[in-house]
């Protein structure tokens, strides 16, 4: 099955008068979103290894919103499920308490692979913020720019979904 989105009418609003803040790469993928094309043909298109968290955040804010299913075999489109489907943003529920080691490890990643991607002394600033979160939701905080970061490098944009699902586990 193929995820189908389409703008809302907050999204065609954010089209027309750019009110929203958002970035240019996040405009561009809202402008793509047609009610048409499937994820993976937007994928195709943006050739974007962030596109799914893209997506997202453009769905929880309200500018797009699933239209319809497309079977992959046939072509038919389905109407959306009533319940519909899981954010594709992908952040999981927040432990309550926290768990400590998950965030251990979550902060470990983000100083790593920024050391490894960007060099031993860029964007501190998120390691100290990741470093002085005390919950998971302040953790998450700096998933953005930690991405983002990341992306800003040849081999950091090529292994992105990987680097992203890796800290989406623990995150």
């Amino acid at each position: 099955m193929g995820v189908i989105f389409a703008k809302t009418a907050k999204g065609q609003e954010e089209v027309t008068s750019r009110s929203g803040g958002l970035t240019p790469r996040q405009r561009r993928v809202l402008i793509m979103v047609d009610g048409k094309r499937t994820v993976d043909e937007l994928r195709d298109m943006l050739q974007a290894d962030d596109l799914q968290h893209t997506l997202g955040m453009l769905e929880e804010e309200g500018h797009i919103a699933m239209a319809s299913l497309k079977e992959e075999a046939t072509g038919a489109l389905q109407p959306p499920p009533p319940e519909g489907l899981p954010s594709i943003t992908a952040f999981r529920p927040a432990p309550e308490p926290p768990n400590n080691k998950e965030m251990e490890m979550a902060r470990n990643f983000i100083m790593n692979s920024l050391k490894t991607f960007c060099g031993p002394f860029a964007h501190l600033e998120i390691v100290e913020r990741a470093f002085a979160a005390k919950s998971h939701e302040e953790l998450r905080r700096q998933f953005d720019p930690w991405l983002h970061a990341v992306m800003q490098t040849r081999d950091g944009k090529r292994r992105a979904e990987e680097l992203r699902g890796q800290l989406l586990k623990v995150i």
